[in-house]
């Protein structure tokens, strides 16, 4: 008995110890599968320009595959893959079939690399995957039909590569999928009609545009009853849109233009929009038909779809009356009915339109005036009045406007004067009132408009001189006052325009001598047509000016002043002897008073509570993620008003990063730029700190430099690279105290839905005070971009903006980032431009289509002696001032 029980004893020892090598040994085994699969993998991958993987991956069985960059396990399975993101390596190669074998993986994301070839149908074994991330790469082929087996999948993202074949019918059956995004590709075929939505409970964002589908847009559609967001827009789909639209409740955006359907922008609709367009989901926030022959009126029930944010009927043969519905879109951002027949008044009711940013009613046919509560409308941002017959003068509130930039009243019967209340346009970019009826003064308070690039008051009838005070506006590019009434003398302040390139006076009464510096040395002969009493250089076709021609000038313009002057002078003294005996008889002292000097200047930013904040970033939603950086992270989000727009969220356990909110905060509340990030309000608590800023559609000038799908042309790359040189001088010279951004790069370039550059990230800026015009920093900008000031002390100052603006520019004109392989220090970015012809840089090779004078433009940008020679200095105290190379950037730029 007791040898028995002691063979049990140690037969269950044995089998506990058996069973612990065993398990021990498929843990093992199990790792070195991961590390196998993962070690093949990289064996296909044949571009890794950072040596990411070359580094890190390592076929050493001692390894732990956790511990590997873009490598994380599981918590339950320690030993386990269980996600892969090489997102954003530079990595090409081909995707490896290997990686079936990681059979724990849950998500995966190789997308912005540059893997070719197909997908592996060997990614049908990860029955545990969630999210594929396959996106912005260049694989062929078709999409693999053996994906329909990843019954958990939940992400599938697919877009922008060059995939080929239709759709696998399959992928609409995963019932748990939520995003699916496989636009950009070259996908043809039909969606499926007949049950494409009964299997997709779930999906919220659906988006195949920019392929070559066709066929009808299947009327089940109306079964993916979650659906947030729907893009079939740039295909061949045909037919009628299934009104089955109507009942998708929550559908927030919807883009079907450029197909063959009857209805929608780009498309051949020869019809009208019926009544039954108000039965649209009222979370419908976009709305276009642009280009579709659509005739008939806008219906009334228009303005039941109160999620409008965006309205676009432009470009139509439209008649009829703007309803007064229209109205009640009260959170419209965008209405645009441009090129149409509309006719009758602006009706007052459009004022309802609280939120409304950009009005374009141009080319109609509206009369009456301009209605006076649009001057009330604080978000005004675009206006186009121009090509119609209205016939008031401009309601005086109108010049309160603070954040209007673009104006166009053009080619109308507008009259009265401009007041001088014109300078509170100080944000103001173009203004076009030619072709009306115009009169009196142009107001000398016109140097207010400081952002002005832009100026047409021709064909008008206003009088008198033309002010000197345009030559203040440095920003000008155009200024067209001809066909008026103007006398006396061109005012040689407007030599100090040196970005001005269209000049035009003609058809005036104007005498004396042309200024002939600064910008005039390139104005032709044409901008002086018919204005007889000029004189001056022989290439204006003018006499040349004499003593006589100068004196009598002088002395006409002298009698007219006197004509005006005494009766005025004679006015001032008795009206001034009036104020003075009353202000003895009547004044009392006053106490208490604070000096103005006290007033707070501050921008007021909107309270935003972490509620809100939360919930317009879906919880910090990954598919809001916009981007990470060494402080925080940048999520897209809707605030309660439906307003878009970017949170920054810092890290509140570094902190470096509350130190960067607090600077971003200082130096935001103090200043205000058509080209700086506008910042709409913050959330911040001992544990929470965010900023919450205007969002940029467009994203970063980063990506649009050296990503292949983005393409920008040479005179975006000039225009934004003069909006760049107009925010740093306005951060330089535009206030009080100076401000030194210290980190200018592209990435901190963001682009707005008109591609119009806005400097951001002031989280290590430095703000001079007391006179100070240099200090010192323990926090340095980025590598490659910083001024070699940096390395010398860590001193800034304003030419350190300047010297990494200059290593912008060429970066934007060679297209060759600072830290690029090639370049090393025998040759820098700085000698780039010297070395290699303009000729053969890449830039150069896609501006075919660039008229010449551009061409030849962008060579001076790119091979200019500031270019390559400004910044070969080796300390700030040799390089030339902050003011003489943004002056010489506009030069080049002219």
């Amino acid at each position: 008995m007791e040898n028995n029980y002691t063979f049990f004893i140690f037969s269950t020892l044995l089998i506990i110890i058996l069973s612990s090598t065993i398990n021990n040994s498929k843990t093992y085994l199990a790792a070195t599968t991961d590390q196998n699969a993962l070690v093949k993998y990289k064996t296909s991958i044949t571009s890794d320009p950072y040596r990411l993987l070359a580094t890190n991956w390592s076929t050493d069985t001692n390894s732990s595959v956790c511990q590997w960059i873009g490598v994380s396990c599981g918590t339950k399975h320690k030993n386990r893959v269980t996600g892969l993101n090489i997102s954003g390596f530079g990595l090409g190669g081909t995707l490896s079939p290997h990686l079936g074998n990681l059979t724990f993986l849950r998500y995966l994301d190789i997308s912005y690399n540059t893997f070719a070839g197909p997908i592996p149908s060997e990614l049908s074994r990860l029955s545990r995957l969630r999210s594929i991330y396959l996106s912005s790469n260049n694989f062929t082929g078709s999409t693999p039909q053996e994906l329909s087996r990843l019954q958990g999948l939940q992400m599938l993202f697919l877009h922008n590569n060059q995939l080929t074949g239709s759709i696998p019918r399959g992928i609409f059956s995963l019932a748990s999928i939520r995003i699916m995004r496989i636009s950009n590709n070259y996908l043809s075929g039909m969606l499926p009609s007949d049950d494409m939505c009964n299997n997709l409970p779930n999906l919220i964002t659906l988006s195949v545009s920019f392929n070559q589908l066709e066929g009808r847009i299947p009327s089940n559609i109306g079964n993916c009853t979650n659906l947030e967001i729907l893009s079939l827009s740039f295909n061949r789909f045909n037919g009628e849109i299934p009104s089955e639209l109507a009942s998708l409740s929550i559908l927030r955006e919807l883009y079907l233009g450029s197909n063959n359907l009857k209805v929608i922008s780009f498309n051949p609709l020869n019809g009208v929009l019926p009544d039954s367009i108000g039965n649209l989901s009222k979370s419908l926030t976009m709305f276009g038909a642009h280009g579709c022959n659509i005739n008939g009126v806008i219906p009334s029930t228009i303005g039941n779809l109160i999620g409008l944010q965006l309205l676009d009927l432009s470009k139509n043969q439209i008649t009829g009356l703007i309803p007064p519905t229209i109205g009640k879109l009260y959170r419209l951002q965008r209405l645009i009915l441009y090129v149409n027949q509309l006719h009758g008044f602006i009706p007052p009711n459009i004022c309802g339109m609280s939120k409304i940013g950009d009005l374009y009613l141009e080319e109609n046919n509206l009369t009456g005036p301009i209605p006076e509560c649009l001057g009330e409308l604080k978000s005004l941002r675009n206006v186009y009045l121009g090509f119609n017959k209205l016939n008031s003068s401009i309601p005086l509130n109108f010049w309160n406007l603070k954040d209007l930039l673009f104006l166009n009243l053009s080619s109308n019967r507008l009259s009265g004067q401009l007041p001088y209340e014109i300078a509170g346009l100080r944000q103001l970019s173009q203004l076009d009132l030619s072709h009306n009826q115009f009169s009196g003064d142009i107001p000398r308070s016109i140097d207010g408009c400081e952002s002005l690039t832009f100026l047409d008051l021709s064909d008008n009838k206003f009088e008198r001189s033309i002010p000197p005070s345009l030559g203040n506006v440095r920003a000008l590019m155009a200024l067209d006052l001809s066909s008026n009434n103007l006398l006396g003398l061109i005012p040689q302040s407007l030599e100090g325009l040196k970005l001005l390139q269209y000049f035009n006076v003609s058809y005036n009464k104007l005498e004396g001598m042309i200024p002939t510096g600064g910008p005039f040395v390139n104005i032709t002969a044409q901008s002086f047509f018919q204005d007889s009493a000029l004189c001056g250089d022989q290439r204006f076709q003018v006499p040349p000016c004499i003593g006589n021609n100068l004196k009598n000038s002088r002395l006409k313009k002298v009698g007219r002043l006197m004509k005006y002057i005494v009766p005025s002078f004679i006015s001032v003294i008795v009206l001034t002897a009036i104020i003075l005996f009353v202000f003895v008889r009547t004044r009392k002292p006053k106490r208490g008073l604070a000096p103005i000097d006290d007033v707070s200047l501050g921008v007021t930013w909107r309270r935003i509570s972490y509620v809100e904040l939360v919930r317009g970033i879906d919880a910090f939603s990954e598919t809001n993620l916009l981007g990470n950086g060494s402080f925080g992270s940048v999520f897209k989000g809707v605030l309660s008003d439906g307003l878009n727009v970017a949170v920054k969220v810092f890290n509140s356990q570094l902190e470096r990063a509350i130190r960067s909110f607090d600077t971003e905060c200082e130096i935001l509340s103090s200043i205000r730029h058509r080209n700086l990030v506008e910042i709409i309000g913050c959330c911040s608590n001992t544990e929470f700190k965010a900023l919450v800023l205007e969002f940029m559609p467009n994203g970063s000038l980063e990506k649009w430099l050296h990503l292949e799908n983005c393409v920008l042309d040479l005179i975006s790359r000039l225009q934004i690279a003069i909006d760049v040189a107009l925010a740093l001088e306005y951060l330089h010279h535009g206030h009080t105290f100076p401000v030194v951004h210290c980190d200018i790069k592209p990435s901190n370039v963001l682009l707005d839905e008109d591609m119009v550059a806005h400097l951001c990230d002031f989280g290590i800026a430095k703000l001079f005070d007391d006179g100070k015009n240099s200090v010192l920093t323990k926090t340095l900008g980025t590598v490659g971009y910083a001024a070699p000031e940096y390395g010398s002390g860590g001193r800034v100052s304003t030419s350190a903006d300047v010297y990494s603006y200059g290593i912008l520019l060429l970066e934007m004109f060679t297209s060759k980032k600072p830290t690029d392989d090639i370049l090393n220090e025998q040759m820098s970015l700085k000698e780039w431009p010297r070395v290699v012809p303009w000729e053969k840089t890449a830039l150069f090779r896609v501006q075919s289509d660039v008229p010449e004078q551009a061409r030849q433009l962008g060579s001076v940008v790119g091979q200019s002696p500031w270019s390559h020679r400004t910044w070969t200095v080796s300390g700030p105290e040799l390089g030339p001032s902050p003011d003489q190379d943004l002056s010489s950037v506009y030069k080049q730029d002219n």
